[in-house]
């Protein structure tokens, strides 16, 4: 069943073509990569990763864009691919502020492939994050900009914001489920991926002051693994970006 998705992301923003391309020479593609190129809001002139049909990473120039297809001139190849071989699900709870665009903009450029917002008992809601003036229909741009910015392949998926049950129930089918927690006993990473090799990971970030104790019962009995990143305590925003930069480091894109 696919995962609800609010921005767009995903494999759909994902622009490939059928051919192999060649610097400097002006391809053709039709309607679907036009629909994934739709995707990122862009325009004739704007730069874009494209893919071919190696699964090369090229940097383009569009020339021309309609819903039917379009053109581009491919002017750089891209040495690596662009997108990490591991898909890495974030769960974070809601911080209070602008603290989650900033964790959106470093996530997206850390690879991360879904972003979900989540409520939990000391979090804040995304009723309290909008009183007074709507932030949250800000957060598909960020991510857009952030992605365009990091010359990203894909948009990563911006997730609906969930409760924590319905987070646990989403990410059950991951190969790896992992949730930061600052007390004992716990696991460390190196230990809890000692023999995985996961292609699917989802990682749980709490709030501010952490997980309750009775979320913490409930995400352990769905088995989902307790975690700890070190002895210091963490903001929930640096939590987020130091996991996900060592989950890429340990078994992604990173090194």
């Amino acid at each position: 069943m696919p995962r609800a998705c609010v921005n767009r992301g995903g494999t759909q923003s994902l622009p490939r073509l059928d051919g192999v391309l060649l610097a400097e020479e002006e391809v053709s593609f039709g309607a679907e990569t036009a629909a994934a190129l739709f995707c990122w809001q862009v325009r004739p002139g704007a730069v874009v990763t494209l893919v071919d049909a190696e699964t090369l990473c090229w940097r383009a120039r569009l020339t021309a864009l309609a819903a039917a297809g379009g053109t581009a001139v491919p002017f750089q190849r891209l040495l690596r691919p662009l997108e990490s071989p591991i898909a890495l699900a974030i769960y974070q709870a809601l911080p209070e502020k602008e603290r989650f665009e900033l964790i959106l903009e470093k996530l997206t450029e850390l690879g991360a492939a879904r972003i979900v917002p989540m409520t939990t008992a000391r979090s804040a809601t995304v009723a309290e994050r909008d009183a007074g003036q709507k932030k949250s229909h800000r957060w598909p741009e960020v991510v857009r900009r952030a992605a365009i910015q990091c010359r990203r392949a894909q948009l990563p998926e911006l997730g609906p914001c969930l409760t924590l049950c319905e987070a646990l129930q989403e990410a059950a089918a991951d190969d790896v489920r992992l949730f930061l927690f600052e007390g004992e006993p716990v696991w460390t990473l190196h230990e809890a991926l000692r023999d995985e090799r996961p292609q699917r990971l989802a990682l749980f970030i709490g709030p501010e002051g952490g997980f309750a104790p009775e979320e913490m019962a409930q995400a352990r009995a769905a088995g989902v693994l307790p975690i700890s990143l070190g002895p210091r305590i963490l903001r929930t925003e640096t939590a987020a970006i130091a996991a996900c930069a060592a989950l890429q480091f340990a078994l992604g894109d990173l090194w």
